[in-house]
């Protein structure tokens, strides 16, 4: 069969096969396999002459890195973009704005991700880029050193960013020795160790076709389109070895966890807590979504009420929920001058204990639905967000539908259902809890909470 002609014609099919439905609906894409077994998603849009293009590397996150070679996957998804087959660092990144086009590159536990954009009539352009991006980067041994020793750089900056380094702390005492405990950029440990040789083999084992999911939004013209997709993706040769499982082991049952970081500078406490959540597609997300709300995911939930409108002890308090495949946390979160963070975290612990006990009125469960389903459906309006969103639920396996079908079931979550909820992810007392700051300021206020063990935010890692 003629693979050009299966191409366009799937495209075109799937541009006028939409329907409109009641409510929020994210119009499905047009799906198709290359014969190489990259997945391609596209949906025509042509109220700008803008197209937006998501590319997801599947199985190439933190999470499939060896366990000594934190933030291997972090530089390997910087240094595809530092230089391509005829085009070196400096040369692509020239290219890029004088097209006015942006290509850029974030890594997470389990996917690289390359997203950009450019105006339509320069989409031919982009894509050979991120064809070259992903089938021959140059990985060259000179900016490989150039982005370790940045990525080191980074590492010992986020250290005294007292709200961004709580966080892999927390991540890392809840998860453990798990692959999803591993810091996205590394440590101070392991980057010095990871060599040009680890950079290259990562990139031949995790970077694939068939482990590659395009999408592309926005305005094009359908024939063209499925001839440059043949032309640069679709002459990516897949590998013969089998591709690496992306199964990741059982996360083992968290250990009541108390971590003091200290940070002799420090004139304010931070402190993160963090309990079992819901894996990704979990059929309790609706619930659980309406207990966030309530507890401590907008401006007027119990956390922020209590600790900031009423109390004044800080500048925001916060909780919400994380997911992977298999996996999910639930964290709470803020900060305070040194002197009240033992009164924040009683505050916290007595609210954690109401809500468990007395649950959540109808009018507030009725308010967070209402909430929730008129503050999602904008998070899907630009074609960068939908594009993201399309290889997200392809990778995850949610189906296209997914975000209607989580809005319907928000809809009808009841007070009995959200308090369940409660119940079950609010933690009573076996929670990790980590607390920066000040040590000889703080210890004292903790003992209440806990034998707490204490480390030198100066040391290498996050444990």
């Amino acid at each position: 069969m003629n693979h050009r002609t299966t191409l366009t014609g799937w495209l075109i099919l799937a541009l006028a096969a939409f329907a409109a439905a009641n409510g929020f609906q994210l119009r499905p894409p047009a799906e198709q396999r290359l014969d190489n077994g990259l997945t391609v998603l596209v949906h025509r849009d042509d109220s700008l002459p803008v197209v937006h293009v998501s590319c997801l590397l599947v199985g190439a996150g933190t999470a499939f890195e060896p366990a000594d070679r934190g933030g291997l996957a972090e530089l390997t998804g910087r240094l595809l973009l530092r230089g391509t087959a005829g085009l070196n660092a400096d040369a692509l990144a020239e290219e890029l704005d004088f097209l006015g086009a942006a290509l850029e590159v974030e890594t997470d536990a389990e996917h690289i991700r390359l997203s950009g954009q450019c105006l339509a009539e320069h989409l031919p352009r982009l894509l050979e880029i991120l064809a070259g991006s992903v089938i021959a980067p140059q990985l060259a041994e000179e900016e490989f050193i150039k982005e370790r020793n940045r990525q080191l750089e980074q590492v010992r900056a986020i250290k005294d960013n007292p709200g961004e380094v709580i966080a892999l702390y927390g991540r890392r005492a809840y998860f453990g020795e798990h692959p999803l405990g591993r810091s996205v950029m590394g440590t101070e440990a392991s980057l010095p160790i990871i060599g040009h040789t680890d950079v290259r083999q990562f990139y031949r084992r995790h970077v694939r076709p068939d482990r590659c999911i395009l999408a592309v939004v926005g305005h094009f013209n359908p024939e063209e389109l499925a001839t440059r997709l043949q032309a640069t993706l679709g002459a990516w040769p897949k590998p013969d070895e089998a591709a690496p499982g992306l199964a990741l082991p059982p996360v083992p049952p968290a250990e009541p966890v108390r971590l003091l970081v200290n940070m002799p500078e420090a004139t304010q406490a931070n402190f993160m807590m963090v309990v079992r959540g819901l894996p990704l597609g979990d059929p309790g997300e609706p619930a659980a979504e309406v207990l966030n709300t309530i507890f401590g995911g907008r401006f007027t939930s119990w956390l922020n009420t209590e600790l900031r409108i009423k109390r004044g002890l800080t500048y925001g308090a916060h909780s919400d929920f994380e997911s992977w495949r298999g996996a999910g946390m639930f964290e709470l979160n803020s900060y305070t001058r040194s002197e009240a963070i033992g009164d924040m975290l009683d505050i916290t612990r007595d609210l954690l204990h109401k809500a468990r006990r007395q649950g959540f009125a109808a009018d507030e469960v009725a308010s967070a639905r209402t909430y929730i389903l008129g503050q999602f459906p904008p998070r899907f309006e630009g074609g960068g967000a939908k594009a993201d969103a399309y290889v997200r639920l392809a990778a995850g396996g949610l189906g296209f539908d997914h975000y209607a079908r989580f809005l319907d079931a928000v809809g009808t979550v009841s007070p009995d259902a959200a308090n369940a909820a409660a119940k079950q992810y609010l933690p009573s007392d076996a929670y990790v809890l980590v607390v920066l700051g000040k040590a000889e300021a703080i210890r004292k206020q903790l003992e209440k909470f806990g034998n707490f063990h204490v480390i030198d935010v100066s040391a290498p890692g996050f444990n």
